[in-house]
């Protein structure tokens, strides 16, 4: 898959198939469009053209930043689209010239001129340019004069995308990871980098790495312990198996959110490192403890729930 960043830059692709989205998550429902794409392009000797944006359009349009999660970063979502095939994808600087542009201009200096699309396939209920005026029918209505054609995404694949992605962030929240990686396809990620905690964990035979997320709209699972994968940044290969606690800490200080991963069978200093990990299933709530070798106890418990799960 080439990467392309600069809209000056693009090549001249052959027979472009293209589609157009955020592809937030590239969940189960964004991978039937890909499949989609790529069967029109096979069918004209094609090559695919996904392109998204960067920022996400809701961070630049709206006046509540802070509300917004995203499900991937976008190298995460980069990461997630090399799995599939694509020919291209074009990452376009999501700005607020680009937004006030009129849909005229967004298809006729954007999607004309930078790509001169074969085929573009839009859902019905896409929207573009300034406003949000610019819709499936006036694709349609500029087709001729433009040399594409349109395809439209059928509905049901649009209503599983919505859907899929609703229940993907409900069931994050609500720490029901099982939901949201079935409706993903794959277990929910994440990484940060290793800062330093109190060292509590390791007074208690349970060192832990303590992780600061570094974007702000990166969705953040509730609160509770779950089993994981951990993969250091220096050995992409490597699955360490461990189990994660994010909450509170109330048995501890209950003052601060804070996200702790014990690495099982790992004795390494990491600090400034950055791990990602992969949730693969919840083994219970986060609850406050009488003290710490009740929370001793149980964490061995969960390390042997952990063990269990990670090895199903």
């Amino acid at each position: 898959m080439q990467i392309h960043r600069d809209l000056n830059k693009l090549p001249q692709f052959k027979n472009a198939v293209i589609t157009i989205g955020t592809f937030d998550g590239v969940h189960t429902g964004h991978q039937q469009i890909i499949q989609l794409l790529q069967t029109e392009a096979a069918e004209i000797g094609g090559e695919t053209v996904l392109i998204t944006f960067h920022p996400h359009p809701k961070i630049v349009i709206t006046t509540a930043r802070h509300e917004i999660k995203v499900l991937n970063t976008l190298e995460e979502k980069i990461r997630l689209l090399q799995k599939h095939g694509i020919d291209h994808l074009v990452v376009v600087p999501f700005t607020d010239a680009f937004a006030d542009q009129s849909a005229q201009d967004y298809i006729k200096d954007f999607l004309v001129a930078k790509f001169h699309p074969h085929t573009i396939i839009i859902g019905y209920d896409h929207r573009f340019g300034k406003e949000r005026k610019g819709d499936y029918h006036l694709l349609e209505a500029e087709a001729a004069a433009n040399d594409y054609s349109v395809k439209e995404i059928p509905e049901h694949m649009l209503q599983d995308i919505t859907i899929s992605s609703t229940k993907i962030r409900k069931a994050l929240l609500n720490a029901d990871i099982e939901t949201a990686n079935t409706f993903l396809g794959y277990p929910y990620f994440f990484s940060g980098k290793v800062i330093e905690g109190n060292k509590l964990g390791r007074t208690i035979g349970y060192p832990t790495a303590n992780l600061l997320i570094t974007d702000e709209f990166k969705l953040i699972p509730g609160n509770g312990v779950y089993a994981v994968q951990v993969v250091r940044s220096e050995s992409s290969v490597v699955r360490l198996k461990g189990m994660m606690n994010i909450g509170i800490r109330p048995t501890v200080d209950g003052s601060q959110r804070a996200i702790e991963v014990n690495i099982f069978d790992f004795d390494e200093e990491i600090y400034g490192e950055i791990l990602t990990i992969s949730i693969l299933q919840r083994l219970r709530s986060e609850v406050k403890f009488d003290g710490l070798e009740s929370l001793k106890k149980q964490l061995a418990l969960d390390k042997q729930d952990a063990i269990k799960a990670l090895t199903n």
